[in-house]
Protein backbone atom coordinates (compact mmCIF):
# COMPACT_ATOMS: atom_id res chain seq x y z
CA UNK A 1 0.00 0.00 0.00
CA UNK A 2 1.24 3.76 -0.75
CA UNK A 3 2.13 5.68 2.35
CA UNK A 4 -0.32 8.26 3.09
CA UNK A 5 -0.62 12.69 1.91
CA UNK A 6 1.86 11.77 -0.69
CA UNK A 7 1.87 12.53 -4.26
CA UNK A 8 3.41 10.12 -6.30
CA UNK A 9 5.01 10.72 -10.19
CA UNK A 10 3.99 8.17 -11.91
CA UNK A 11 1.24 7.00 -14.11
CA UNK A 12 -2.30 6.57 -13.33
CA UNK A 13 -2.57 3.10 -13.62
CA UNK A 14 -0.23 1.91 -12.23
CA UNK A 15 -0.94 4.27 -9.40
CA UNK A 16 -3.72 2.78 -9.14
CA UNK A 17 -3.08 -0.96 -9.51
CA UNK A 18 -0.19 -0.23 -6.41
CA UNK A 19 -3.64 -0.06 -4.19
CA UNK A 20 -5.10 -2.49 -2.04
CA UNK A 21 -9.10 -3.45 -3.01
CA UNK A 22 -11.31 -1.74 -0.82
CA UNK A 23 -9.37 0.80 0.68
CA UNK A 24 -10.09 4.15 -0.84
CA UNK A 25 -13.32 6.12 0.92
CA UNK A 26 -13.65 8.51 -1.96
CA UNK A 27 -12.19 9.53 -5.93
CA UNK A 28 -12.21 13.14 -6.99
CA UNK A 29 -10.57 13.66 -10.33
CA UNK A 30 -10.90 15.49 -13.22
CA UNK A 31 -8.27 13.69 -16.33
CA UNK A 32 -8.01 14.88 -19.37
CA UNK A 33 -10.71 15.86 -21.63
CA UNK A 34 -9.03 14.41 -24.93
CA UNK A 35 -9.63 17.95 -26.29
CA UNK A 36 -6.11 18.66 -27.65
CA UNK A 37 -5.34 20.80 -24.59
CA UNK A 38 -1.85 21.53 -24.48
CA UNK A 39 0.22 19.76 -20.92
CA UNK A 40 4.04 19.49 -20.84
CA UNK A 41 4.25 15.62 -21.35
CA UNK A 42 0.80 13.96 -22.16
CA UNK A 43 -0.85 14.10 -25.67
CA UNK A 44 -4.49 15.21 -25.16
CA UNK A 45 -5.61 14.01 -28.86
CA UNK A 46 -6.03 10.11 -28.48
CA UNK A 47 -8.41 8.66 -31.27
CA UNK A 48 -11.76 8.11 -29.32
CA UNK A 49 -12.14 4.79 -29.30
CA UNK A 50 -8.50 4.48 -27.55
CA UNK A 51 -9.02 7.20 -25.04
CA UNK A 52 -12.66 6.03 -24.13
CA UNK A 53 -11.16 2.37 -23.64
CA UNK A 54 -8.32 3.75 -21.52
CA UNK A 55 -10.79 5.46 -19.43
CA UNK A 56 -12.46 2.53 -18.84
CA UNK A 57 -9.44 0.93 -17.41
CA UNK A 58 -9.30 3.49 -14.87
CA UNK A 59 -13.19 2.78 -14.01
CA UNK A 60 -12.31 -0.96 -13.54
CA UNK A 61 -9.43 -0.51 -11.65
CA UNK A 62 -10.85 2.27 -9.46
CA UNK A 63 -13.74 0.26 -8.75
CA UNK A 64 -11.79 -2.69 -7.31
CA UNK A 65 -9.91 0.18 -5.05
CA UNK A 66 -12.95 2.05 -3.92
CA UNK A 67 -14.73 0.55 -0.45
CA UNK A 68 -18.12 -0.98 -1.22
CA UNK A 69 -19.68 2.44 0.66
CA UNK A 70 -17.38 5.02 -1.56
CA UNK A 71 -18.06 7.64 -4.03
CA UNK A 72 -15.58 8.59 -7.57
CA UNK A 73 -16.78 12.15 -8.03
CA UNK A 74 -15.60 12.56 -11.36
CA UNK A 75 -15.10 16.66 -13.18
CA UNK A 76 -15.35 16.15 -17.07
CA UNK A 77 -16.14 19.04 -19.52
CA UNK A 78 -16.43 19.28 -23.38
CA UNK A 79 -16.40 21.28 -25.68
CA UNK A 80 -18.69 23.81 -27.99
CA UNK A 81 -17.57 21.90 -31.02
CA UNK A 82 -17.54 18.44 -29.42
CA UNK A 83 -20.10 18.19 -26.45
CA UNK A 84 -20.29 14.46 -26.15
CA UNK A 85 -16.95 13.55 -24.66
CA UNK A 86 -18.55 14.00 -21.18
CA UNK A 87 -21.27 12.03 -22.29
CA UNK A 88 -19.51 9.24 -23.81
CA UNK A 89 -17.45 8.41 -20.81
CA UNK A 90 -20.13 8.74 -17.88
CA UNK A 91 -22.07 6.03 -20.26
CA UNK A 92 -18.71 4.03 -20.38
CA UNK A 93 -18.50 4.43 -16.58
CA UNK A 94 -21.92 3.69 -16.37
CA UNK A 95 -21.20 -0.05 -17.32
CA UNK A 96 -19.09 -0.72 -14.30
CA UNK A 97 -20.80 2.07 -11.75
CA UNK A 98 -24.35 3.23 -10.44
CA UNK A 99 -24.52 7.16 -11.65
CA UNK A 100 -25.93 8.10 -7.96
CA UNK A 101 -25.62 12.12 -8.69
CA UNK A 102 -25.20 14.45 -11.31
CA UNK A 103 -23.59 17.65 -10.35
CA UNK A 104 -23.88 20.81 -12.52
CA UNK A 105 -20.35 22.82 -12.22
CA UNK A 106 -21.57 26.26 -12.92
CA UNK A 107 -18.10 28.64 -13.63
CA UNK A 108 -20.28 31.87 -14.56
CA UNK A 109 -23.82 32.40 -14.57
CA UNK A 110 -26.03 35.76 -15.24
CA UNK A 111 -29.44 36.71 -13.60
CA UNK A 112 -30.87 39.72 -14.70
CA UNK A 113 -27.93 41.99 -16.02
CA UNK A 114 -25.72 41.06 -13.90
CA UNK A 115 -23.18 38.10 -14.37
CA UNK A 116 -21.00 36.40 -12.27
CA UNK A 117 -18.39 34.88 -12.48
CA UNK A 118 -15.76 34.79 -15.24
CA UNK A 119 -17.49 35.34 -18.65
CA UNK A 120 -15.03 34.33 -21.46
CA UNK A 121 -16.47 35.04 -24.98
CA UNK A 122 -16.83 33.41 -27.88
CA UNK A 123 -16.30 34.27 -31.51
CA UNK A 124 -19.12 32.28 -32.94
CA UNK A 125 -22.79 32.74 -34.57
CA UNK A 126 -23.39 28.69 -33.42
CA UNK A 127 -22.97 28.03 -30.26
CA UNK A 128 -23.84 29.65 -26.72
CA UNK A 129 -20.65 30.91 -24.34
CA UNK A 130 -19.63 27.38 -21.88
CA UNK A 131 -20.22 28.07 -18.37
CA UNK A 132 -20.48 24.65 -17.15
CA UNK A 133 -19.06 20.80 -16.75
CA UNK A 134 -19.98 17.71 -15.22
CA UNK A 135 -19.64 16.11 -11.64
CA UNK A 136 -20.84 12.87 -12.12
CA UNK A 137 -21.22 11.23 -8.46
CA UNK A 138 -20.81 7.01 -9.09
CA UNK A 139 -21.03 4.85 -6.14
CA UNK A 140 -20.87 0.91 -6.86
CA UNK A 141 -24.82 0.14 -5.90
CA UNK A 142 -26.28 3.77 -5.86
CA UNK A 143 -27.08 3.69 -2.55
CA UNK A 144 -23.83 5.59 -0.58
CA UNK A 145 -25.10 7.79 1.81
CA UNK A 146 -23.83 11.57 1.65
CA UNK A 147 -23.60 14.37 3.53
CA UNK A 148 -26.68 16.71 1.78
CA UNK A 149 -25.95 19.89 4.43
CA UNK A 150 -22.12 20.19 4.34
CA UNK A 151 -22.42 22.14 1.54
CA UNK A 152 -25.80 23.26 2.54
CA UNK A 153 -27.25 26.92 2.02
CA UNK A 154 -29.44 28.70 5.00
CA UNK A 155 -33.24 29.38 5.19
CA UNK A 156 -34.16 32.63 4.21
CA UNK A 157 -37.16 32.12 5.65
CA UNK A 158 -36.82 30.47 9.00
CA UNK A 159 -40.01 29.27 9.74
CA UNK A 160 -38.66 26.12 7.24
CA UNK A 161 -36.35 25.33 10.46
CA UNK A 162 -38.96 24.00 12.26
CA UNK A 163 -41.30 23.34 9.23
CA UNK A 164 -38.63 20.63 7.99
CA UNK A 165 -37.78 18.85 11.30
CA UNK A 166 -36.27 15.92 9.65
CA UNK A 167 -33.05 18.05 9.22
CA UNK A 168 -32.44 17.79 12.53
CA UNK A 169 -33.54 21.43 13.12
CA UNK A 170 -30.61 22.80 11.58
CA UNK A 171 -30.44 26.32 9.86
CA UNK A 172 -29.44 24.79 6.24
CA UNK A 173 -31.07 22.71 3.38
CA UNK A 174 -29.59 21.12 0.80
CA UNK A 175 -27.50 22.93 -2.21
CA UNK A 176 -29.00 21.22 -4.46
CA UNK A 177 -26.95 19.96 -7.53
CA UNK A 178 -26.12 23.31 -9.49
CA UNK A 179 -22.94 24.24 -7.55
CA UNK A 180 -21.41 28.12 -8.43
CA UNK A 181 -17.74 28.16 -8.44
CA UNK A 182 -16.32 30.48 -10.40
CA UNK A 183 -12.93 29.35 -12.01
CA UNK A 184 -9.32 31.65 -12.33
CA UNK A 185 -9.73 33.99 -14.78
CA UNK A 186 -7.23 34.23 -18.13
CA UNK A 187 -5.50 37.09 -16.43
CA UNK A 188 -4.60 35.03 -13.34
CA UNK A 189 -1.20 33.15 -13.05
CA UNK A 190 -1.70 29.49 -14.02
CA UNK A 191 0.76 26.41 -14.13
CA UNK A 192 -1.17 24.15 -15.33
CA UNK A 193 -3.74 24.34 -18.58
CA UNK A 194 -6.45 22.73 -16.60
CA UNK A 195 -6.87 23.19 -13.34
CA UNK A 196 -10.27 23.73 -11.38
CA UNK A 197 -10.65 25.66 -8.28
CA UNK A 198 -9.96 24.22 -4.74
CA UNK A 199 -13.35 24.60 -3.50
CA UNK A 200 -14.70 21.96 -5.91
CA UNK A 201 -12.84 18.87 -4.66
CA UNK A 202 -13.31 20.41 -1.29
CA UNK A 203 -17.11 20.32 -1.74
CA UNK A 204 -17.26 17.19 -3.55
CA UNK A 205 -15.09 15.41 0.23
CA UNK A 206 -17.75 17.54 1.96
CA UNK A 207 -20.69 16.21 0.05
CA UNK A 208 -19.21 12.71 0.90
CA UNK A 209 -19.10 13.55 4.60
CA UNK A 210 -15.44 12.50 5.05
CA UNK A 211 -13.62 12.45 8.49
CA UNK A 212 -10.33 12.44 9.51
CA UNK A 213 -8.10 9.93 8.61
CA UNK A 214 -10.45 8.95 5.53
CA UNK A 215 -8.85 8.20 2.08
CA UNK A 216 -9.37 10.30 -0.86
CA UNK A 217 -7.31 9.63 -3.74
CA UNK A 218 -6.82 11.42 -7.02
CA UNK A 219 -5.22 9.58 -10.24
CA UNK A 220 -4.82 12.80 -12.19
CA UNK A 221 -3.45 15.28 -9.54
CA UNK A 222 -2.03 17.56 -11.62
CA UNK A 223 -0.92 20.69 -9.26
CA UNK A 224 -2.20 19.33 -6.33
CA UNK A 225 -5.59 20.70 -6.51
CA UNK A 226 -7.35 18.10 -4.85
CA UNK A 227 -4.16 17.40 -2.01
CA UNK A 228 -5.03 21.24 -0.90
CA UNK A 229 -8.42 20.22 -0.26
CA UNK A 230 -7.99 17.81 1.68
CA UNK A 231 -5.24 19.06 3.59
CA UNK A 232 -7.92 22.20 4.25
CA UNK A 233 -10.25 19.63 5.16
CA UNK A 234 -8.07 17.57 7.35
CA UNK A 235 -8.49 14.30 5.53
CA UNK A 236 -5.78 11.83 3.42
CA UNK A 237 -4.98 11.69 0.12
CA UNK A 238 -2.96 9.46 -2.39
CA UNK A 239 -2.23 11.40 -6.21
CA UNK A 240 -0.25 10.39 -9.05
CA UNK A 241 0.86 12.39 -11.98
CA UNK A 242 2.64 11.72 -15.00
CA UNK A 243 4.39 14.80 -15.06
CA UNK A 244 7.34 15.43 -12.56
CA UNK A 245 6.97 19.22 -13.27
CA UNK A 246 3.58 19.49 -12.29
CA UNK A 247 4.66 17.30 -9.46
CA UNK A 248 6.89 19.68 -8.06
CA UNK A 249 4.48 22.52 -8.18
CA UNK A 250 1.69 20.20 -6.58
CA UNK A 251 4.20 19.74 -3.70
CA UNK A 252 4.36 23.32 -3.04
CA UNK A 253 1.04 24.32 -3.19
CA UNK A 254 0.77 21.40 -0.90
CA UNK A 255 3.37 22.77 1.68
CA UNK A 256 1.75 26.23 1.53
CA UNK A 257 -2.07 24.92 2.19
CA UNK A 258 -0.27 23.48 5.55
CA UNK A 259 1.44 26.34 6.57
CA UNK A 260 -2.09 28.18 6.28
Amino acid sequence: MKARNKIYAEDCLEGIKSLESGSVDVIVTSPPYNLGTKYNTYRDNKPRIGYLDWMETVAKESKRVLKDNGSFYLNVGGSLKDPWIPIDIATMFGKHYSLQNTIHWIKSISIGDVTYGHYKPINSDRFHHDSHEFVFHFTKRGDVKIDRTANGVRYMDKTNVKRWAGNGGEDRHDRGNVWFIPYETVRSAKSHPSSFPVQLPEMCIKDAGLKPGSLVVDPFMGIGTTAVACTNLGVDYIGFEIDPSYVDIALKNVRQARKS
